[in-house]
C-alpha cells in the first residue's frame, strides 16, 4: 500500500506541470472534441512508459548511444512547429467555444496526441528513467507502478473532462487567443529547454 501511494504521488506530481500534452488535453476538453480518445491515449501511453520504467527499461535506454540526442532534437523540432501553429491560431483570432465548431477529425486528434506524448523526451525521462529508478527503492515495484499509472488516469480524465468548468471563460474569442498564445509559449519554452539542455 505504501509503495502504491508513493507511486501515485510521484506520478501525479510529474504530470501536473503544464506541458504540450496537458495543454492539448485542456484544449480538447474545452472544445469537447474527442475527449475520451485523447485522455485514453495519454493515460495508456503513460501506463506503457511507467511499465517499461518499473520493469528496468530505463537502464537499457541509457546504454543506447545517441538515443537521447535524437529524441531531444526530434522532440524540439515537433514542439517548435506545433508552437508556431498555436501562435498562428492566436494571431488569426480566437475560436468559438461550441462543440463541433471547427472540429478536427478523431484520427488527427489521436495522432497529434500520440506525437505530443511519444516525441517528448521529458516523458521518457520522467516516466521511464525517473519513475523506474525510484521504483527500485521499493520492495513492491508492481504496486508502485500501479500507483503511478492510476495517477495518470486520474489526472488526464480530470483535466479532459474538468475543462468544461472553464467553458464560461472560453465563450469569448479573446480567451482562445490567450490560450493559443500561452500554448505556443509553453511549447517553444520546452523546445528551447530541450535544445539548450
Amino acid at each position: 500500500m505504501q509503495a502504491g501511494l508513493a507511486g501515485f504521488a510521484l506520478g501525479f506530481s510529474l504530470i501536473l506541470a503544464i506541458g504540450a500534452q496537458n495543454a492539448f488535453v485542456l484544449r480538447q476538453g474545452l472544445r469537447r472534441e474527442h475527449v475520451l480518445a485523447v485522455v485514453l491515449v495519454c493515460a495508456c501511453s503513460d501506463a506503457v512508459l511507467v511499465a517499461a520504467g518499473v520493469s528496468g527499461f530505463g537502464a537499457l535506454a541509457e546504454l543506447v548511444p545517441g538515443l537521447e540526442r535524437v529524441m531531444r532534437y526530434g522532440g524540439a523540432a515537433f514542439l517548435l512547429i506545433y508552437g508556431a501553429r498555436s501562435f498562428w491560431a492566436a494571431w488569426r483570432g480566437g475560436a468559438v467555444l461550441e462543440a463541433g465548431h471547427g472540429a478536427g477529425s478523431l484520427r488527427r486528434a489521436v495522432l497529434t496526441c500520440l506525437a505530443l506524448t511519444w516525441l517528448n523526451p521529458h516523458v521518457y525521462l520522467d516516466t521511464v528513467v525517473l519513475l523506474g529508478s525510484i521504483s527500485a527503492q521499493y520492495e513492491d515495484r508492481l504496486a508502485f507502478g500501479i500507483g503511478a499509472v492510476c495517477a495518470s488516469f486520474v489526472f488526464f480524465f480530470a483535466l479532459g473532462y474538468g475543462a468544461r468548468l472553464l467553458a464560461p471563460v472560453f465563450r469569448r474569442p479573446v480567451s482562445w487567443r490567450v490560450l493559443d498564445a500561452g500554448v505556443g509559449a509553453v511549447m517553444w519554452a520546452i523546445a528551447a529547454n530541450l535544445l539548450t539542455g
